[in-house]
């Protein structure tokens, strides 16, 4: 009986990747691209990271796989779906609650994606002894969106963020770095064309022009990333976005193609995180935070920042149920949320008098 050989291995790979979880997956060269770390640079040289320091401190790292880990041969390139079931905008009419950004309403999808990343790399090791592997999930310096791109899953859309085909903008990413000489795939081409609907949907003009991002506009790095107070000219542009955004992705045509990721139970919402009550919000304290956030990566801002972010959306509300939970926070011992308490008391005052 003639044995039939082995599939080849980049195609077990993505079936063993499949299995695990992830919806698509790709190989790219791990060598340096002159390009993407000349657009990483002048990114960073424009000061359009904001305070966030770590880009900055490890750019050189950042700017190519073989910077980060020279011995790397090539990258595997993996996303996993978290295709909302809901309208991610449906909140938008609702003032007196919060919008969360879909990826935080479930559990941490840091610890979900590690845990298959370091599967899938167990199964390589296994699969070709003497491989050596690093896993990598958001937290590295690792460019995961180019490196999606070059690997075929999708392309950089005008709001920067890969867009797949068949799941749109609602991708969570992560990379295996490998020794092992794997054949690449084609990098995938741009599918945006003429559309502008992310750069119209914006709320604080957060790009300057078609594929550039200005973090300091960027309503997920004012809700998330930034420390104290932010600044008036965006406060009435957040709207009730309490944490990130989902707007330039929701809008996007391409979703019209994903299907909702409810195989993965993991980034199912948690009920409690889909349309959540400001009033109940403002009266967090550090304890109850952490309690009502516990395996969320909303816990990592702390209790401060998100009452901050939850003031403003109060200011903006209109309610003036409001008025009283906000008054309570005028004295708060944190100086960024006493002046959120402040500017939105001021924004509800008039109509409650």
């Amino acid at each position: 009986m003639v044995k039939t050989p082995p599939a080849p291995l980049e195609q077990r790979l993505r079936e063993e990747a499949l299995r695990l979880g992830f919806a698509t997956c790709g190989i790219a060269p791990a060598a340096d691209d002159p390009q993407r770390s000349a657009h990483l640079h002048q990114w960073l040289d424009d000061g359009r990271h904001g305070s966030m320091e770590w880009m900055e401190t490890r750019k050189e790292q950042r700017q190519g796989p073989q910077s980060l880990w020279p011995q790397a041969q090539s990258v595997i390139a993996l996303g996993m779906s978290y295709a909302p079931a809901h309208d991610p905008l449906a909140l938008a009419e609702v003032p007196t609650r919060g919008r969360i950004s879909v990826y935080a309403q479930g559990v941490d999808y840091h610890d979900v994606i590690k845990r298959a990343l370091k599967a899938l790399a167990r199964w390589l090791v296994a699969t070709e002894p003497g491989a050596e592997v690093k896993v990598f999930v958001d937290t590295a310096p690792v460019m995961e969106k180019p490196l999606g791109q070059a690997a075929g899953l999708g392309w950089q859309g005008k709001h920067t963020n890969l867009v797949s085909r068949r799941h749109g903008s609602w991708l969570f990413l992560g990379a295996i770095y490998t020794t092992l000489r794997l054949t690449p795939d084609a990098p995938h081409a741009d599918r945006c064309g003429s559309c502008t609907a992310c750069q119209d949907a914006c709320p604080t003009g957060a790009f300057p022009a078609p594929y550039q991002l200005d973090a300091r506009a960027c309503v997920s790095y004012l809700t998330i990333e930034h420390k104290g107070p932010v600044d008036e000219r965006y406060r009435a542009a957040l709207g009730n976005r309490i944490y990130g955004c989902d707007d330039c992705l929701a809008v996007c045509p391409w979703n019209r193609f994903a299907q909702a990721a409810a195989d993965n139970r993991a980034f199912l919402p948690r009920a409690e995180l889909v349309a959540p009550r400001l009033a109940e919000l403002l009266a967090l304290d550090d304890a109850t935070f952490r309690q009502v956030f516990a395996g969320s990566p909303i816990k990592r801002i702390g209790r401060d920042r998100m009452v901050r972010n939850c003031l403003y959306a109060a200011g903006n509300s209109g309610d003036p149920a409001l008025v009283a939970p906000v008054r309570a926070l005028l004295d708060d011992p944190d100086p960024a949320v006493a002046d959120a308490a402040r500017w939105a008391l001021a924004r509800l005052a008039p109509i409650r008098s």
